[in-house]
């Protein structure tokens, strides 16, 4: 079981290349792809399945999945499943696996919620800590990370991310924002700007999702840009710059996000943007780790220190350069898979429900529509009273001849008027007195 959708197809890969001398089977279930191929890969036989609780729990439900001769579960990123509030799921799915099993748990904290899982789940456990052998007064960040904090300003933000994006020893890059709009934005204007960018977040269908995945880890852009959506379990080969766009919520999605670089024994740098109003929060993650950027030094995309300490060329400016614009293809050049994306879901893994942006398409273009958007509905009516209304007039009667001309009686009823509901007429009048048309 793991969190998301990224880290499922990753995971699977990597079975998938291991188990290729025993031919193992290995089956991938998660939502925003249609159910059929993963029932039908059920119905095969599967060796191992790789998923989101919420789709196995759909799945199971559903009949299709079975979980009573399940031999072994791998709880990865569980403290990551916990912060999405997949825990009554995973609680769940445990709970309808045989008690003889083997169960592992993978976390890079471990929370008093993933302590108390683990003793209710876990018999006889044994804890194995995974660490840098140069490992720092118990930090989980690795030293040959090299972190920089400094303190912008909002408008000078994409010039200083620009610039440190050309830095002499730069290769592929993630860039991580709070927010799916911010993450649109940034990667928007680095593709003005020249840079191979593409953005990954939640309101993205899981086929751009995967496209933008599939575009970075081949090298057809060298910038990501997302949001914590990719701060968890991906392993994407000479990340070497990570930048924190905006400040992180706390220490922990510091740390899982600056540790996209420096892994498998490289180098990488890690670079943190404060805000003004950022401060109080970065302080807590300062403390909380350790760290020496209590107060981040003022810095400005002009600032000579910026340049020093980010090796970037002196003269550097805000686009890349003409001559270099042509060493990545793009993420144009990468196909969209056809995966049968069943809408962005809410609130989870478990597809088949339309996504907020797929509601906000649809009223849109019921606005466009005019009669069947409220908005051209309520725009298209016309007021069927007052005499000085003549189309009113004319509907009022229209609509009358038609209902007169088969009475329920059976008797006949002229057309011209008669029966018909009286219409009042607006009567103008000045200072009080009644005018009269035919005396004016």
């Amino acid at each position: 079981m793991v969190p998301t959708r990224e880290l499922a197809i990753q995971v699977a890969a990597d079975l998938t290349t291991a188990s290729k001398r025993s031919s193992g089977r290995i089956l991938t279930v998660y939502g925003g792809r249609s159910y059929e191929p993963q029932i039908n890969g059920l119905k095969e036989g599967v060796d191992v399945v790789v998923g989101t609780p919420g789709r196995l729990l759909d799945l199971e439900n559903q009949k299709h999945l079975r979980l009573d001769e399940v031999s072994a579960v791998v709880l990865d990123e569980a403290d990551k499943m916990l912060d999405l509030g997949f825990l009554p799921d995973i609680e769940r799915i445990l709970t309808k696996i045989p008690t003889e099993r083997q169960v592992m748990l993978f976390s890079a904290t471990m929370p008093s919620e993933i302590v108390t899982l683990s003793r209710n789940y876990l018999r006889q456990p044994t804890h194995v800590r995974a660490g840098d052998d140069n490992e720092i007064d118990g930090s989980t960040i690795p030293s040959r990370i090299a972190q920089h904090a400094f303190r912008t300003h909002q408008m000078d933000k994409p010039e200083m991310l620009a610039r440190l994006l050309q830095s002499q020893d730069h290769g592929q890059s993630m860039v991580f924002c709070q927010t799916k709009r911010a993450c649109d934005r940034v990667a928007g204007d680095l593709k003005t700007r020249g840079f191979a960018a593409a953005a990954v977040h939640g309101d993205l269908g899981q086929s751009q999702r995967e496209r933008a995945l599939r575009a970075f880890r081949n090298g057809k852009i060298n910038i990501l840009v997302a949001t914590d959506v990719a701060a968890r379990g991906l392993d994407v080969d000479d990340v070497t710059h990570v930048v924190n766009y905006e400040t992180p919520d706390d220490e922990k999605t510091y740390t899982h996000r600056i540790g996209r670089t420096g892994r498998a024994g490289r180098t990488g740098t890690a670079v943190t943007f404060v805000d003004w109003q950022e401060m109080p929060r970065w302080k807590l993650i300062n403390g909380a780790l350790g760290l020496d950027f209590h107060e981040p030094e003022e810095t400005y995309s002009t600032s000579p220190g910026f340049f020093e300490a980010l090796n970037i060329p002196e003269g550097t400016k805000g686009k890349l350069a003409v001559d270099k614009r042509g060493e990545h293809a793009g993420l144009e050049a990468e196909e969209v898979e056809d995966i049968g994306d069943t809408g962005q879901p809410r609130g989870g893994d478990r597809g088949g429900r339309r996504g907020r942006g797929d509601r906000k398409e649809g009223r849109e273009q019921g606005g466009r529509r005019g009669g069947s958007g409220g908005g051209g509905r309520n725009r298209s009516r016309k007021r069927t009273r007052g005499g000085d209304n003549a189309t009113g007039a004319e509907g009022s009667a229209g609509r009358t001849a038609v209902k007169s001309e088969s009475p329920a009686n059976g008797s006949e009823k002229s057309s011209d008027g008669e029966g018909a509901r009286k219409v009042r007429r607006r009567r103008r009048t000045r200072g009080g007195v009644r005018r009269d048309p035919e005396n004016t």
